[in-house]
C-alpha cells in the first residue's frame, strides 16, 4: 500500500491484524476471544452476589455487607465498562474513526482505576470513622458471606488472569476482582480476629491495610491509562533503540518525524520519515521493514515514508 504526497514521498503502512505475536507488558497483544465469556459471567456471578448480600445483610441486620453489595455492584458495573471497550475495539474502522474504535479500550482501564480508587478511598474514609466510633462485629453471618465473597471474585480475578500483562483494561477488571477478593479475605479475618479478641479496632485498621495494597496496585494502571490517553510512547518501546534500528537501514542517511503511541490498550501505532537519497527502494524494502519493527518492538500499525532529501519544514526546524 503505497501514498503519494505532494512532495513526492511515499509512506507504506503494515497492521497488527496480520500478526498474531503475543507482546507482553500492556497493550501490544490482542486479546483473545474467551475474554466476551469471562466478562459476562463476572458481570452475572456480581449481580447475583449483590442480591445475596443484600438480602442477608437486611436478615442480619448488617450495614456492612449491604454496603459491601453497593461496592460489588460497581464491580459489576466496572466490568460493564471493560466489556463494551472491548466490543466496540473489535469494531470496523469508518470514515470518521479511521483507527476504530480501539481507544474505548483505554478510557474504560482509567475509569475503571479511577473508580477503584473512590471506592478505596470510601472504605478508608469509613475505618477511619471507625476508629472514633467502634461498631460492634457483625457475627458470623457476616463471615460466612464474606468467605462466599473470597471464591466468587477470586474465581472472577482467574477468569481474566492470563490476559492482565497484555492488555491494560482486562488488567484493570483482574485488578477489580483481585481487590474485591483481598477485601472480602480482610473482613473473614477482621470478624475472626474480633470474634475471639473482641478488639473492635481491628477491623478499621485490617480496611486500611487492604486500601493500601488496593491504591498500590491500581496506580501503575491509572498511570498507564493516563499515558495512552496522552499519547505517550508505550513503556515497552525503546524509542531510541527503534531509531537508531531505523538509521542504520540500508541506504538511510536521515530520520525524522518518529512518532510512536498507542491505539488502544492492545495495539501500538507508528509513523516517521526515512530519508534515502538515492529513491524509494521498493515495496519489498518497506515490507520486511516493517515486519521487522512488529518483531522487534511490537508495533503492528508502521507507516513509513519515503524521501529523497528532508523536507523544507525539517530542514528549517534543523537549522
Amino acid at each position: 500500500m503505497t501514498h503519494t504526497h505532494d512532495h513526492d514521498h511515499h509512506g507504506h503502512s503494515r497492521h497488527a491484524a496480520d500478526h498474531g505475536h503475543d507482546h507482553g507488558q500492556f497493550g501490544h497483544a490482542h486479546v483473545p476471544q474467551n475474554f466476551g465469556k469471562a466478562f459476562a459471567l463476572g458481570i452475572a456471578l456480581n449481580a447475583a452476589f449483590v442480591v445475596i448480600e443484600v438480602v442477608y445483610g437486611v436478615l442480619a441486620h448488617s450495614v456492612a455487607l449491604i454496603a459491601d453489595a453497593g461496592h460489588n455492584l460497581s464491580d459489576a458495573l466496572g466490568l460493564a465498562v471493560a466489556w463494551a471497550a472491548v466490543v466496540l475495539a473489535r469494531r470496523k474502522p469508518t470514515s470518521r474513526f479511521t483507527y476504530g474504535l480501539g481507544g474505548t479500550s483505554i478510557l474504560a482501564a482509567l475509569f475503571n482505576a479511577i473508580f477503584l480508587l473512590v471506592v478505596t478511598g470510601g472504605l478508608t474514609w469509613e475505618a477511619i470513622r471507625r476508629f472514633a466510633e467502634p461498631q460492634p462485629a457483625a457475627g458470623g453471618t457476616v463471615m460466612i458471606v464474606a468467605a462466599c465473597g473470597i471464591v466468587l471474585n477470586g474465581f472472577c480475578a482467574w477468569l481474566f488472569a492470563s490476559g492482565r500483562k497484555g492488555d491494560l483494561n482486562v488488567r484493570g477488571a483482574y485488578l477489580h476482582m483481585a481487590a474485591d477478593a483481598l477485601v472480602s479475605l480482610g473482613v473473614v479475618g477482621g470478624g475472626l480476629v474480633i470474634l475471639v479478641t473482641r478488639w473492635s479496632w481491628v477491623d478499621p485498621l485490617m480496611t486500611l491495610v487492604i486500601s493500601i495494597v488496593i491504591v498500590r496496585g491500581t496506580w501503575s494502571l491509572l498511570t498507564g491509562a493516563i499515558s495512552m490517553s496522552l499519547g505517550a510512547v508505550p513503556p515497552n518501546v525503546d524509542l531510541s533503540r527503534l531509531r537508531t534500528f531505523l538509521h542504520e537501514l540500508p541506504g538511510v542517511a536521515d530520520v525524522h518525524d518518529l512518532h510512536v503511541w498507542s491505539l488502544s490498550t492492545t495495539e501500538t501505532a507508528m509513523t516517521c520519515h526515512l530519508v534515502l537519497p538515492d529513491g524509494h527502494p521498493g515495496d519489498e524494502f518497506i515490507e520486511r521493514v516493517a515486519d521487522e519493527i512488529n518483531t522487534r518492538f511490537e508495533i503492528g500499525h508502521a507507516t513509513l515514508q519515503i524521501e529523497q532529501a528532508p523536507s523544507p519544514e525539517h530542514m528549517h526546524r534543523a537549522c
